[in-house]
């Protein structure tokens, strides 16, 4: 017996029955069908008053998985590709219909802001690959929560990678940050969990407080502090705010799990500023007392830049020394040397700009 017969289309016929039905069917919705007919070229689907459907050519073979296990009588889920092909059958999608309402679950997800559990699957330099409902997710470094942000020293994109690989197969929770069903983009957050609750824990705290802290990573940039009072939230100082003098690298001033002492800066956004050096007197409001322009002083140069030479004077005070002093870069680097102690004499002191300028002493 020959089920699907192909004599007045069967959009004409809801048309002409069911005009107001028709209305709210258009290309682009979900319909459910019950398995009707296969055939090796195509398969056919009974939508009800819709009509009959059809899933055939390329749609066919990609849907090959979802129909493996499909019986005749079953029903399932299609996406309209056409309302009504050459045939008059209503072409239908299911990798589309898949896809669209995997979309829809993640919609939901993102309306209502929820908290969802999802396992790692793979890591890259720019952060995480997860799955949610079956599509791929990415979590950007910049989105990971404190704790588990890599402390780099250098910034390498390598080392970067490694620490991110640690994070593979293990589950996080996270929050749909921002999707894009067209592009394909969904892009999920672990910080706006952990930022909402640490602005809750923050509230206790003001600009001037002073907190106890243990040294929690170190970057390029400063270094990082977490609250021995309330070990949830972290702070980080800048690598200005670790000493008033000039330095290069934090760990000259401080290392992982040293018990420190800071001040808060700000509070803003769930982040906290934290600075060590304001604790600490300002060796400049007297620089005057200890150091006179035309005095010479002995100091070792600390560093070259494209500028000059700084030069330590003590622990706390620096000089700097300029190019045009030395004669140009090559001169500079064969009349001093990194390391090295020198006569110099004191050209000028400026306080409030922590400055002293420096001349080789003849």
């Amino acid at each position: 017996m020959n089920i699907i017969k192909k004599t007045t289309s069967p959009l004409a016929q809801v048309i002409k029955s069911s005009p107001d039905l028709m209305l709210n069917i258009k290309q682009g919705d979900l319909v459910e069908g019950k398995l009707l007919k296969r055939t090796p070229r195509a398969v056919y689907f009974d939508l009800g008053k819709i009509g009959t459907g059809v899933v055939y050519g390329q749609e066919l073979f990609n849907a090959k998985d979802i129909l493996k296990n499909l019986k005749i009588g079953d029903a399932i889920s299609s996406k309209v590709a056409d309302m009504e092909n050459e045939d008059g059958y209503v072409e239908l999608s299911l990798s589309e219909a898949g896809k669209q309402k995997t979309w829809q679950a993640v919609k939901e997800i993102a309306d209502k802001n929820e908290e969802i559990k999802v396992k790692v699957t793979a890591a890259n330099s720019g952060g995480l690959i997860a799955m949610i409902e079956g599509m791929k997710a990415f979590l950007p470094v910049s989105q990971l929560a404190n704790e588990h942000y890599p402390r780099v020293d250098d910034g390498s994109k390598d080392k970067i990678l490694e620490e991110l690989k640690k994070f593979v197969d293990q589950e996080i929770t996270v929050k749909v940050l921002d999707f894009n069903p067209r592009s394909g983009k969904l892009i999920i957050s672990e910080k706006e969990i952990s930022s909402q609750n640490i602005k809750d824990l923050l509230v206790s705290y003001k600009p001037g407080d002073v907190i106890e802290g243990v040294i929690s990573g170190i970057a390029d940039f400063g270094a990082f502090v977490r609250f021995t009072d309330n070990p949830k939230i972290e702070g980080l100082i800048h690598i200005s705010e670790l000493s008033h003098r000039l330095i290069e690298n934090p760990k000259d001033i401080v290392k992982v799990d040293d018990l420190v002492k800071a001040q808060i800066v700000d509070v803003k956004d769930g982040r906290v500023t934290l600075s060590l050096k304001s604790l600490t007197e300002n060796p400049w409001n007297k620089i005057e007392e200890k150091y006179k322009a035309g005095a010479e002083v002995k100091g070792t140069v600390t560093r070259f830049n494209p500028f000059g030479a700084f030069v330590a004077l003590d622990p706390e005070i620096q000089g700097a020394i300029h190019i045009s002093e030395l004669g140009g870069a090559e001169e500079m680097k064969k009349k001093l040397e990194v390391g090295k102690s020198y006569q110099f004499k004191i050209d000028s002191i400026k306080p409030e700009e922590k400055r002293i300028i420096l001349k080789l002493a003849k």
